[in-house]
């Protein structure tokens, strides 16, 4: 099979991301729950995890960095640590539902306020929009930093000195960049990150993060066991003690460090370089296709390799069926959890064929799709 739905969850992995969990996962303890030796390993491993991430995102603090399930979770424990009844936040309409949701939930309970800054048709942000749309009491702005539905940028170094000029902390949610695009916590001026183990970090399902910036204390959304201040009946307010209770997923966290490792090994600018490659080649080749639409910027540089296309008079949902079936390519049709984006772009009724390059794709894979795709089109045509 050739697979392009690297936005969902990358594949394959590095072997040994698979390596690293099978030895885990048959020699692991409990971390920070005992002293014997498999605890004491254990507990290495999520500690050099963190350390991993900290030098690919620049994160002075391996404490400051938090595992969760997903980059769902990691947002909802960003978003609902960090807000206080009355407090304004400022996101963009290309945003998942990982992030629309809880911010409308919130919102409709008439706990925030919140202001949804329109992009483009192709899914860019005008940072005048978003300085224009802050408030005395913005507390937060809280943004994709490529867009799953189309791959488009948005320009969060610019929008964080923004923040940072401001006082207003800045969230941004790297689900389909952390791995593959180069993030500075410091340089983007990033307060919280939350970002996902599965996809372009490499780890397995089931595996994410948070980063909490110095002096950021958030709130707790849940309260348990931390392995520390056990004779304590309050949660802990240490990092990453007080926002990581019960038992971690120490073999899931142990692939994710050797995912990390992999990137290091390569460098993310090696990684990006290469998908940079694949997307515009995808791009060149797709554009012309009569009866093909395509979506987000042409140019390489302003997105990553998430496109999104559809065929005139034929179904996202079938175009997805027919390239799974006829040609062994896997993508993802609908809407990507993405309801506004979509709405945004214009496919909110017809969803999209969305394609996920990742890093071991290649370019025979790329002139295979496009040549799928010229046929479907061509079919569609006749």
């Amino acid at each position: 099979m050739i697979y392009f739905d690297n936005a969902a969850t990358s594949y394959p992995k590095p072997e040994s991301v698979y390596d690293e969990i099978d030895r885990v996962m048959r020699y692991c303890g409990n971390p920070g729950r005992g002293s014997h030796r498999l605890a004491i390993e254990s507990g290495k491993h999520i500690l050099e995890a963190r350390q991993e991430l900290c030098q690919l995102f620049n994160i002075n603090d391996p404490m400051r960095v938090i595992f969760t399930l997903n980059t769902t979770d990691s947002l909802n424990i960003a978003l609902k640590g960090i807000l206080n009844e009355g407090d304004h936040v400022i996101t963009s309409s290309m945003e998942h539902n990982s992030m629309i949701r809880p911010l409308i939930a919130l919102r409709d309970s008439n706990y925030i306020d919140l202001t949804i800054v329109k992009c483009d048709q192709k899914g860019n942000i005008d940072v005048d929009d978003v300085r224009k749309a802050i408030k005395k009491n913005t507390k937060l702005i809280a943004m994709i930093h490529a867009s799953n539905v189309t791959g488009t940028l948005m320009p969060i170094r610019e929008i964080g000195s923004i923040a940072r000029e401001m006082g207003i902390y800045f969230l941004v949610d790297a689900a389909q960049t952390a791995g593959s695009y180069p993030i500075d916590v410091e340089e983007d001026n990033i307060d919280l990150l939350a970002f996902p183990g599965h996809k372009s970090l490499f780890g397995p399902q089931g595996t994410g993060g948070l980063y909490v910036r110095d002096k950021i204390k958030l709130k707790t959304i849940k309260e348990g066991g931390t392995g520390s201040n056990s004779e304590n009946i309050h949660q802990p307010d240490m990092m990453p003690d007080m926002l990581e209770s019960g038992t971690p997923n120490t073999p899931g966290i142990a692939g994710l460090k050797e995912g990390v490792k992999y990137i290091r090994s390569i460098g993310v600018e090696n990684i990006l370089k290469h998908e940079r490659k694949l997307t515009k080649r995808f791009i060149d080749g797709v554009k012309d296709i009569p009866n093909l639409i395509l979506y987000g910027n042409n140019d390489e540089e302003r997105r990553v390799g998430v496109i999104s296309i559809n065929i005139k008079g034929i179904d996202s949902g079938e175009v997805s069926y027919i390239l799974d079936k006829a040609f062994d390519i896997a993508t993802r049709s609908g809407l990507h959890c993405s309801s506004l984006a979509h709405q945004t772009i214009g496919t909110l009724k017809t969803g999209t064929v969305r394609f996920g390059i990742g890093y071991f794709n290649t370019e025979d894979e790329v002139d295979k799709a496009v040549d799928a795709l010229y046929t479907i089109a061509k079919q569609a045509l006749s």
